[in-house]
């Protein structure tokens, strides 16, 4: 092989230095030396490439085969396809015409189950509306005779209510009655008591002052006396004791009087008392 690749280029070498001819672009080569390079060639060629060749022509000759097979096989094929296809559209519309059939059948079994159904079910409806009724009524009866017996309860309640109320009522406007009468002659022991105690306060009055009154005489006689008796024990100090005497006079009947008014505003001051707690 590797022969082959120095003829070739020793061919390529030849060419390049061949002479040219003008004015074309051929060249004058030695005829000898390119027979004996060719020469060398072929025999430098494996023998590979005569098998290769042969294996192409059989290729050729294989690819013609296969395609003449693939063709009869694809005829095959088709045929048996179609017979196939031809063959199962039959089963199909009999398994189809079956399954209408069957179809048909079940919806008969079915509508005549339904309507078996439908007439037990108004069946039951009716003896169950039957039955609503009945006990519909006979809570009815029971609800309406209870209603009347609350009704009539509820009336004896009221009319009991109502009586005991006006007795109630009456025996508040009594009590009112005797409780006014009450306070009427509650006012008049009050004035009574009043007008009792206005009198004896004028009496205590009276009574205090006449006491007061002789209480001063004889207080006047005494000092008189006790003022002559120290005037005769000692007359130097008769002015100082008529002075001294005087004052205390004049001190104790300012307490007397003080005393006097208070008393007699006492049993004012309790009226007033008296009169604003009977007023509340």
């Amino acid at each position: 092989m590797y022969r082959v690749f120095e003829a070739l280029d020793e061919l390529v070498a030849i060419v390049e230095e061949a002479r040219g001819i003008p004015p074309t672009r051929g060249c004058i080569v030695p005829r000898g030396d390119v027979l004996d390079l060719l020469d060398d060639v072929r025999e430098a060629l494996p023998t590979e490439l005569d098998d290769a060749q042969d294996v192409l022509d059989h290729r050729d000759k294989l690819v013609g085969d296969a395609r003449i097979t693939a063709e009869t096989t694809v005829t095959n094929a088709t045929e048996q396809a179609t017979d196939t296809l031809d063959k199962s559209r039959v089963e199909a519309d009999r398994i189809l015409a079956e399954a209408k059939d069957h179809a048909d059948r079940m919806v008969a079994e079915a509508s005549s189950h339904a309507d078996a159904l439908v007439e037990d079910a108004k069946a039951d409806s009716n003896r169950t509306v039957e039955e609503a009724k009945r006990e519909y009524e006979t809570v009815t009866a029971r609800a309406r005779t209870e209603a009347d017996r609350l009704v009539e309860a509820g009336k004896a309640s009221y009319d009991r209510a109502v009586a005991e109320g006006q007795a109630e009522r009456e025996r508040l406007v009594e009590a009112t009655e005797v409780v006014q009468a009450a306070r009427v002659e509650a006012g008049n022991v009050v004035d009574a008591a009043h007008q009792e105690a206005d009198r004896t306060r004028a009496e205590c009055d009276a009574y205090v002052d006449a006491k007061l009154a002789e209480f001063e005489e004889l207080l006047t006689g005494t000092l008189r006396s006790v003022g002559r008796g120290r005037q005769q024990l000692r007359p130097n100090a008769a002015a100082d004791y008529r002075g001294s005497a005087t004052g205390a006079y004049r001190t104790s009947a300012a307490g007397d009087y003080r005393a006097a008014a208070a008393a007699d505003d006492a049993p004012e001051r309790q009226a007033t008392r008296r009169r604003s707690r009977h007023a509340e």
